[in-house]
């Protein structure tokens, strides 16, 4: 790439995040934004038109993923780099990341300066992405992986429930069952979750995708 321009491919769905992007980035003489692109669907179809050398993604798109978009983009063009630039510096974001061959992960709060670094390390070949940190997000997914396996459909089903605004009381007339079994089973899903409220329980579960 000597000589040549980085080529950059912007895939966010907030206009103003997108232009502050593309203007930090064509301000620098080895750099060129080629195209910003809201939806993983738009990836699809942009990605082979502009060849991007570097992907910077968000993780959270309307139609999916920023894991999802990367993918895509690197299905039509393999040597593609990905890094993600996201608020959402959850396990699960960072894992999926990972798992798609991201160059980088940078939250929104960091410098400017960090991305444009991230750039240049990714279209060189190179990653910011600590072995020992990939090592612990792994052994993280297997845990969470028990968590999700350890929660029987019942208790699943109490969850929905009470994501959907029902009190223990009115999940047992739903289910048509005890408010003693509700409560029983509320007391293990949370046990389960390592959890000590319904609200800690409800974040958690949707951390581990048990619910929307």
């Amino acid at each position: 790439m000597t000589g040549e321009k980085i080529r950059i491919l912007i895939v966010e769905d907030h206009q103003i995040v997108a232009d502050g992007l593309a203007s930090l980035l064509n301000n620098e003489s080895d750099m060129r934004v080629v195209g910003h692109v809201r939806s993983v669907a738009e990836s699809v179809a942009q990605a082979a038109v502009l060849s991007p050398d570097v992907a910077i993604l968000d993780f959270r798109l309307d139609d999916g993923t920023g894991a999802d978009a990367g993918s895509a983009i690197r299905e039509m063009r393999p040597e593609a780099k990905l890094i993600f630039l996201t608020r959402d510096d959850s396990a699960a974001a960072q894992l999926a990341a990972v798992q798609v061959g991201a160059s980088a992960f940078i939250h929104k709060s960091k410098a400017a300066a960090d991305l444009v670094n991230a750039v240049r390390v990714a279209a060189a070949g190179g990653t910011l992405i600590n072995p020992l940190a990939i090592a612990s997000l792994l052994n993280t997914h297997r845990d969470l992986d028990r968590q999700r396996e350890s929660v029987t459909a019942r208790e699943n089903e109490v969850l929905h429930l009470m994501a959907e605004g029902l009190s223990s009381r009115e999940i047992a007339c739903r289910l048509g069952i005890s408010y003693a079994t509700v409560r029983s089973h509320v007391r293990s899903v949370s046990s389960k979750l390592a959890v000590h409220s319904k609200l800690q329980a409800l974040v958690r579960a949707r951390e581990l995708a048990l619910i929307d």
